[in-house]
């Protein structure tokens, strides 16, 4: 009960064209949010990975940090010719990347948020969605590296006047990831080249331990991949791109999944039950678990244990992503982007569908941290029109629904799921499930309840005389005896 005595509240960050603003997150009392930060002019605002902080860039290049237990800006930094920025996972560092045309401006630069000291200073020819943030910290800012020309560079967290401290060479390298909670790996890919298959690596990070990978995988036709590694730092799966499918079966290329464990127990291919793209994959809370959605339409999708046996199938049908809370009790299939919005929420440790629903046009969708809520957006410029943030109960029941003229994103402040309480406890704490909806200018207060709770339902397209079919056998969950 302590952790539940102690929870904090849920916080919404939400931006448009005339800045950022915080609410407070539900449960909403008089079924509207407080302001918890006044509209502040930016161009782009996001929380450190503990929620402690937020970055906020405003014009002229200023860059503000706001501290979230108060929201009050702590420091600001005035840096010229800013294209990127990033706090550092507790938020200690602000890492920041500039315009540069000569290699005598060091042109990355590492910050510390409190003091406003630089303590380190790179020069980086260029910066990619690949490559940034360039300095890696992991969740607990113990390990920090850096991928350069054939290797890995490594730093003292505490200490980055100190430079590199020790490297790893990986010739070829492209991409790295390093693993999180704990920093205790990292992984490389080595893209394809004369001949010689592209592989992905994994490294421990101990200085002692770094000659040799201790996890290898090769494979041919890869153009790119999504590294994501599991919570505990034991595995790692590798989605694997190449952006022509030479089969000819699908038009977007063929992708592949991976999957390596640190101790050398597994390699390979995860076992999939139908040929097609990988939609979507991502690991439980507890890093035991992960769920994948793959395959050509209708898609499958399959729960794995961190052997890569398979334990529950989740029927087929419109869906290419995978969101599963925090709490690891519930998972939300979903097909937004260009398909049209269906929504299957599961409760995963009583194997069995909870509700349907559906949320057309989203764009990004999210769970509380608390594993309550799952909150869907849609937002410019993806989409022009229908902007808007909607919250949905864990069942799929539609508890908020908010419209704005135009919204560039929306997000839950991170908060950690062991700081909230047991997620039977949480559900019943809500009172009753009310629906709010507005049309808005800006960030005013959301009108007065207007509509009862809604119980799921399935989604029928009326343009697809094969969608029946599909929903008809979507819930219908097959469980495969441990071994």
């Amino acid at each position: 009960m302590a952790a539940k005595d102690t929870a904090p509240s849920l916080e919404i960050l939400a931006r448009g064209p005339e800045g950022c603003f915080v609410w407070n997150g539900p449960p909403f009392g008089n079924d509207e949010p407080s302001v918890k930060l006044e509209r502040v002019p930016c161009s782009s605002a996001k929380f450190s990975e503990d929620g402690s902080r937020l970055l906020v860039m405003k014009s002229d290049f200023v860059i503000s940090i706001y501290d979230c237990s108060s929201f009050k800006e702590i420091k600001s930094f005035q840096v010229p010719n800013v294209l990127a920025a990033v706090l550092s996972p507790c938020g200690t560092y602000l890492q920041t990347f500039q315009k540069s045309s000569t290699p005598q401006v060091k042109n990355l630069v590492l910050w510390k948020t409190e003091s406003g000291e630089s303590v380190y200073q790179q020069f980086q020819k260029n910066m990619t969605k690949t490559t940034w943030p360039s300095i890696r910290l992991s969740s607990d800012e113990a390990i920090a590296c850096r991928m350069a020309t054939n290797e890995i560079q490594f730093f003292d967290p505490k200490d980055f006047s100190k430079g590199i401290v020790h490297r790893i060479r990986v010739p070829g390298v492209a991409a790295v990831e390093l693993s999180m909670v704990p920093g205790s790996h990292v992984a490389a890919f080595i893209p394809e080249s004369k001949g010689v298959p592209a592989s992905v690596q994994i490294f421990a990070c101990g200085k002692e331990m770094q000659s040799q990978p201790v996890a290898r995988r090769s494979f041919f036709r890869c153009d790119t991949v999504q590294l994501k590694w599991n919570r505990g730092s034991t595995g790692l799966l590798a989605v694997a791109q190449a952006d022509v499918d030479k089969t000819n079966q699908s038009y977007y290329g063929e992708s592949k999944l991976n999957y390596l464990t640190t101790n050398g127990s597994h390699e390979g291919l995860v076992p999939l039950r139908k040929e097609g793209p990988i939609h979507d994959v991502q690991w439980s809370c507890s890093g035991s678990e992960f769920a994948v959605v793959y395959g050509f339409m209708p898609a499958s999708a399959t729960l794995f244990d961190k052997k890569c046996h398979p334990l529950l199938e989740l029927g087929s049908g419109p869906y290419n992503t995978v969101r599963w809370n925090p709490k690891g009790k519930f998972l939300c299939l979903a097909g937004f982007g260009n398909l049209p919005g269906d929504m299957a929420f599961w409760d995963y440790v009583d194997k069995k569908n909870i509700g349907t629903t559906k949320a057309e046009w989203s764009v990004t969708s999210e769970w509380s941290p608390d594993g309550c809520y799952f909150m869907t957006a849609t937002t410019a410029p993806r989409l022009q029109v229908d902007n808007g943030i909607k919250i949905f109960h864990h069942n799929g029941s539609l508890y908020f629904k908010k419209m704005f003229d135009k919204l560039y994103e929306a997000q839950w402040k991170p908060e950690s799921p062991d700081r909230f309480g047991e997620i039977a406890e949480l559900i019943k704490s809500v009172d009753s499930l009310k629906v709010t909806e507005t049309k808005s200018q800006g960030q005013g207060a959301v009108s007065k309840k207007t509509a009862p709770p809604q119980k799921p339902t399935a989604y029928r397209p009326p343009h697809a005389k094969a969608a029946a079919a599909v929903q008809a056998e979507v819930y219908k969950p097959t469980y495969y005896p441990l071994n």
